[in-house]
């Protein structure tokens, strides 16, 4: 990619893997018109952060808009040449489309066809975006292959993630715009998103606060690290396909307890577990079968999770001057 002057669109740009991502295309040399609402899911002043690492960036440009409004996002498109669209704007969390499930419908939906419209439009050369391991649902068959079928997503988190694959299928046939979709695995490590279990149990250690053990610790994930899943990501965008769908996943699942205890002598202190049992839309096991990813995208997860870990908690102890 580098080199070649292209301008890519990142949207959920002070997301974590957009921040990631971004930073990362910036360093190369790339220019990022980067999109994002800042909506209150979690802690803004987390995401102003990040966003003010980007902005002080050569070739970075950013609108604080909603991918919802069609008009807003377009006039984007009339100002500049937008390359490449790599969307990552979301409505994320399993469990908080129990709670608010029309703002997965806006933005998951709505606003994932508004981009592809402008794809279309404005002659995109090629669109990633990404998908999840919640797709998956209630398959059993261990690790999760993208030749399996996803017809039963357990939550609706999960099941705008498939629509988004379906209607990008249905966009790369009609138009023929390169559409690949990433089905992210468990991702984490620095600047990572409050809602995931790695930045929740180490501020609740650190505050000596209980920690929630579902499924009374009885769960496997395929934790990956955020700078594999940015490789991944940058691979898919250097390699436009006519219509592809790639696991990025560490391809080597982690016990829910092994998870804790690593962290426990990552902090140098003990959890007061609570054992609680399965939440709805959960699943027990995650794990990517990556057999595709190495061999088109040359994907190549390198970070055990130990090292991973230790890279979160010291960014966590910096971020928050502990």
């Amino acid at each position: 990619m580098a080199g070649k002057n292209q301008i890519i669109m990142v949207t959920g740009a002070a997301g974590f893997i957009g921040f990631h991502l971004s930073k990362t295309l910036l360093d190369m040399g790339e220019s990022v018109i980067g999109v994002d609402n800042l909506n209150n899911y979690y802690d803004v002043s987390l995401k102003r952060s990040r966003l003010d690492i980007l902005k002080s960036l050569k070739n970075f440009v950013f609108y604080k808009e909603e991918i919802q409004n069609f008009k807003a996002l377009e006039k984007i498109f009339k100002q500049h040449r937008v390359d490449l669209i790599c969307n990552l704007a979301a409505q994320a969390g399993v469990r908080y489309s129990l709670i608010d499930p029309f703002s997965y419908q806006k933005s998951n939906l709505e606003g994932f066809l508004n981009l592809l419209e402008l794809a279309r439009k404005y002659g995109i050369t090629n669109f990633v975006y990404a998908s999840s391991s919640s797709v998956y649902g209630t398959n059993k068959k261990i690790p999760f292959s993208v030749e399996d079928r996803v017809d039963t997503p357990i939550s609706l988190y999960g099941a705008t993630k498939r629509a988004n694959e379906l209607i990008a299928h249905a966009y790369s046939h009609i138009y023929q715009i390169p559409c690949t979709g990433l089905r992210y695995f468990t991702v984490y490590g620095p600047w990572g998103r409050p809602d995931m279990a790695l930045f929740i149990f180490t501020d609740a250690i650190l505050k000596k606060r209980p920690i929630n053990v579902f499924n009374h610790g009885r769960m496997r994930r395929d934790f990956t690290y955020i700078d594999d899943i940015v490789d991944g990501t940058i691979a898919a965008l250097e390699r436009p396909a006519p219509y592809e769908i790639f696991n990025l996943g560490n391809s080597n699942s982690v016990g829910l307890l092994e998870f804790i205890s690593t962290l426990e002598e990552e902090l140098g202190q003990e959890a007061e577990k609570k054992l609680m049992p399965m939440q709805p839309g959960d699943v027990a096991d995650t794990a990517a079968d990556i057999t595709k990813s190495r061999k088109l995208l040359g994907f190549d997860p390198k970070t055990p999770i130990r090292e991973g870990i230790r890279k979160f908690v010291a960014w966590y102890r910096d971020y928050y001057d502990l």
